[in-house]
């Protein structure tokens, strides 16, 4: 006997995230110069995180020696003024998958059910198997959430149904109205996560803040990010939002001392500069139409985004890949979301999304 023979059932068929690839290791495996290779894989804001943030952080690091604020107190009463929530009605966690972590400890285990669509973000289904659940998945309509068939699919066992809008990795979004009759009717006993990590880049995005504030939902859970429009995905932080008493189950989960000091800090400067958000925002509405024009022009068949990346038709994902990070360009294959004709291509500056349509046409040309 081993110490192997004692583990967990649910690992021997836990998926495992395949992040996007590092700049410094395709570099260092093809011998490329990492100040040449761009990385369009994993949905990072491009401009970086906001001079505000940078400061904040410089003066922050002098005194890591000392734990954080457990409880996040200015960074939680300032998200609670910006959305006019109250501190309770908030949970901070090492990235946003921290949050959907503590829900699967909360209300998944075995013999529950939880629901999602296909072409779904890769963490939930993680999620639900790491907790020995049964994972329920619906098929998808035109690469989306088909919302109705959502809701049919729930049953007694259901525990936890997980919503992206906008939807990684497919980008596609369901407008206010469908949300709202989502929500209709929703069982109060099953808990609804509303992934909104990409929310900030809706022209208009479903309201759903006032089913929070109403105090009526205590199953609904918004899960929220830094890590895209704020540019601070390397500091791990996200959020979620939600009834007090549903948060203070969650917070009993939660590990102490979760959330950093350098990132409480850069959260706090980034959520002041909205001359930086804007700037994405803007950065990011030309990339897209960057990406619709070039994908076009070389056919390619591609899904209308609502996020900050696109889903294009390859034929061969998986080579393209590969060829691209020859060329010093890492974008991410979809295989592992069952799309193997596919790849994700994140927007980057004008510049970079030339080099990338550039290095597309050189592997489509070859092959």
């Amino acid at each position: 006997m081993t110490v192997l023979q004692h583990l967990n059932p649910a690992l021997a068929t836990l998926p495992v995230y395949q992040p996007g690839r590092p700049i410094e290791e395709v570099a260092r495996e093809l011998g490329l110069n990492p100040d040449t290779v761009i990385k369009l894989a994993s949905n990072e804001n491009p401009l970086g995180p906001s001079p505000a943030a940078v400061q904040a952080m410089s003066q922050a690091i002098r005194t890591v020696h000392l734990y954080p604020d457990g409880s996040s107190f200015h960074l939680k009463r300032r998200l609670a003024q910006q959305l006019e929530l109250t501190p309770a009605h908030i949970i901070l966690g090492n990235g946003s998958n921290e949050i959907l972590e503590l829900i699967g400890h909360a209300w998944l285990q075995p013999g529950t059910d939880a629901v999602v669509s296909q072409y779904c973000f890769a963490v939930y289904p993680i999620v639900t198997h790491l907790f020995g659940a049964n994972l329920i998945t619906v098929p998808a309509v035109q690469y989306g959430h088909d919302l109705p068939a959502l809701k049919r699919a729930i049953t007694p066992a259901t525990r936890v149904v997980f919503v992206a809008n906008p939807n990684n990795p497919t980008g596609t979004l369901n407008p206010p109205g469908a949300v709202a009759d989502f929500l209709n009717g929703f069982p109060d006993d099953v808990v609804l996560v509303m992934d909104e990590a990409y929310l900030e880049f809706l022209d208009e995005p479903a309201d759903l803040l006032p089913e929070i504030r109403n105090g009526q939902r205590r199953n609904l859970i918004l899960a929220r990010t830094f890590s895209k429009i704020y540019g601070l995905a390397g500091l791990r932080l996200g959020y979620g939002l939600g009834h007090p008493e549903t948060i203070a189950a969650l917070e009993k989960i939660r590990e102490p001392f979760n959330v950093n000091s350098v990132a409480q800090a850069a959260a706090l400067a980034a959520l002041d500069d909205l001359e930086h958000v804007a700037r994405t925002r803007e950065t990011n509405r030309q990339g897209l139409e960057q990406f619709h024009t070039g994908f076009a022009k070389l056919g390619l068949a591609f899904v209308p985004s609502a996020a900050n990346f696109m889903l294009v038709r390859v034929q061969d994902g998986q080579r393209v890949f590969l060829e691209l990070q020859k060329q010093g360009v890492i974008v991410r294959p979809m295989g592992g979301y069952q799309l193997p004709e596919w790849i994700r291509v994140s927007v980057g500056t004008p510049a970079e999304n030339d080099r990338c349509l550039a290095a597309l046409r050189n592997v489509l040309n070859r092959s």
